[in-house]
């Protein structure tokens, strides 16, 4: 799971939307954001931020007039904080403001793949700027001293988040998933109802809800997020299946039980007026199929060896120098 700018990036470039991106490439002194900060900025709206205020106000006036300007694709601006924008920070910030579109899936389609940390590099030469994607370790960069005119290379490392994985229920299955991904590179929310068995596993406590809380939990989730149901109702499991699935944005949808459960759960989100391509979506039973034991400490293994398989590691080539 990667850092949720590069997916939203992506979706944007895949839809044919006008985007720039503005980011924090140079910071001396006191800034209000860091390296590496960044905002996306549609004609009509914006994410992220650079720090507010002034400097945030010309990184979207920047942006938006890259993106009414045919032909042109970046643009790299200094801005010293106190005398030019007379914010109180008194540093000096570099921002690289440039545009996002088809040509720039050659580095966003394997961004948004990768699961380890890799370099994010933008070369620049006769005018024009080339982004690559390798492997973490030293690069070099020009530094915010270095003339604007004479910047040849800027690269920064990416730290891709862990995929967040939201399991559901804390009876014997619940205990034995959230024991197995203890250990494992993802990031683990249990949540449970008041009903369900001993919230407690190794140490690691389950967050109690009520029903109507852990349905607006999958409906809070992340986007991308992995969501594994398997609580002490049936009832309730359908309550969280359906709204998961009304969630095309989530990676995961699992369900504990047996294929006589899966199609009457199907009959029943097909009269709710979820199609085939929602139903497509839905793991059950939940795990790797080789694996054929019906005891907790099973089913969360396999349950683990198909998460894992989902988001297995991808080793990125160079793109490009």
């Amino acid at each position: 799971m990667t850092c949720a700018w590069i997916n939203e990036a992506l979706r944007s470039v895949r839809q044919g939307q006008q985007l720039a991106m503005v980011s924090v490439v140079g910071a001396q002194g006191s800034t209000p954001r860091e390296l590496g900060a960044r905002m996306l900025v549609w004609p009509e709206r914006f994410t992220g931020t650079i720090g507010g205020g002034s400097l945030e106000r010309q990184g979207l006036e920047q942006a938006r007039k890259l993106l009414a300007q045919d032909g042109r694709r970046h643009a790299l601006q200094d801005y010293p904080l106190g005398p030019l924008l007379g914010q109180c920070c008194g540093g000096h910030v570099r921002l690289l403001v440039e545009r996002v579109d088809a040509e720039s899936l050659g580095w966003l389609e394997p961004a948004a793949a990768a699961r380890t940390p890799f370099t994010l590099t933008a070369k620049f030469k006769a005018g024009r700027m080339r982004r690559s994607l390798g492997g973490p370790g030293p690069h070099g960069s020009d530094g915010p001293r270095t003339l604007i005119a004479e910047v040849r290379c800027l690269s920064e490392t990416i730290r891709p988040a862990l995929p967040r994985l939201v399991i559901f229920g804390a009876g014997h299955v619940g205990q034995a998933v959230a024991r197995a991904f203890a250990p494992l590179p993802f990031h683990l929310d249990w949540l449970a109802s008041r009903d369900d068995l001993r919230p407690e596993a190794g140490g690691t406590q389950a967050t109690i809800l009520s029903e109507d809380e852990l349905q607006e939990a999958v409906e809070a989730a992340p986007a991308e997020s992995l969501i594994a149901i398997f609580t002490h109702s049936h009832d309730l499991d359908y309550r969280l299946t359906r709204a998961a699935l009304a969630r095309p944005e989530l990676a995961y949808v699992g369900l504990i039980g047996s294929r006589t459960k899966r199609a009457r759960f199907d009959k029943r989100l097909r009269d709710d007026g979820l199609g085939d391509d929602d139903l497509a979506r839905l793991t059950c039973p939940i795990g790797i199929a080789e694996l054929k034991g019906k005891e907790p400490a099973v089913i969360a293994v396999a349950l683990a060896a198909q998460l894992l398989k989902l988001t297995e590691e991808v080793v990125l080539p160079e793109t490009g120098a």
